[in-house]
């Protein structure tokens, strides 16, 4: 579509790689667009452990938090001084946070910390016209959690059967960013129209646990 990308590995677990990363996407940021600053941030990446509250180790905590908490947090704040004053932040969440399902305490717990966190953005970075939301997306078949709402089919019909709209969702049902996960909404929220929305939860799940 005559669009240039650039692609920049990182383990968000690992916070000391940061200072390194910023180092490079502001490099990159300069010889591909002559620019020192970009516009939308868009905290994505994630894993998923699936163990029952009195059996989930620390191990398994610390993975999740490092994942979607601190790496979220600390990344953000590396990142400030690269996002354009009037840019947005877009931090993932999950339908768990409105909802219980055993088996997935520490992972809900860590996104429950994201939106909370993600209010806390928008108020601090306010001053600077930053918008800060949240996307929460329901079960979608995706290689997510080894691919276990695209490949299990039990799983698959338990999610369906809790869902209004009768199914799971698949990755054109809400689009392409998020590795083919939850385009429609993220970009909604990145565009000039919706400026104004701001500190908010959004739920794309198809009507899941209602």
């Amino acid at each position: 579509m005559g669009g240039k990308a650039a692609a920049l590995q990182l383990d968000t677990s690992n916070t000391k790689t940061f200072d390194g990363f910023v180092a490079q996407v502001k490099q990159t940021l300069q010889d591909n667009w002559q620019t020192e600053q970009f516009d939308f941030l868009v905290n994505n990446a994630g894993t998923g452990v699936y163990a029952p509250f009195a059996e989930t180790t620390e191990e398994d905590f610390d993975h999740l938090m490092n994942i979607h908490v601190k790496g979220v947090f600390f990344l953000t704040q590396k990142l400030l001084p690269l996002i354009k004053d009037g840019g947005r932040i877009v931090n993932l969440s999950t339908g768990l946070t409105r909802s219980t399902l055993p088996g997935y305490a520490a992972y809900a717990s860590a996104k429950g910390a994201i939106e909370v966190l993600t209010r806390y953005m928008a108020k601090e970075l306010g001053y600077r016209q930053i918008a800060v939301n949240t996307i929460a997306p329901g079960a979608i078949e995706t290689d997510f959690g080894g691919g276990v709402v695209r490949d299990n089919p039990e799983i698959n019909q338990f999610f369906a059967s809790q869902t209004a709209l009768g199914r799971v969702g698949v990755p054109d049902d809400i689009g392409g960013a998020m590795a083919q996960s939850a385009r429609f909404a993220i970009a909604s929220l990145l565009c000039e129209e919706n400026r104004w929305v701001n500190a908010q939860r959004i739920e794309v799940s198809g009507g899941q646990y209602l």
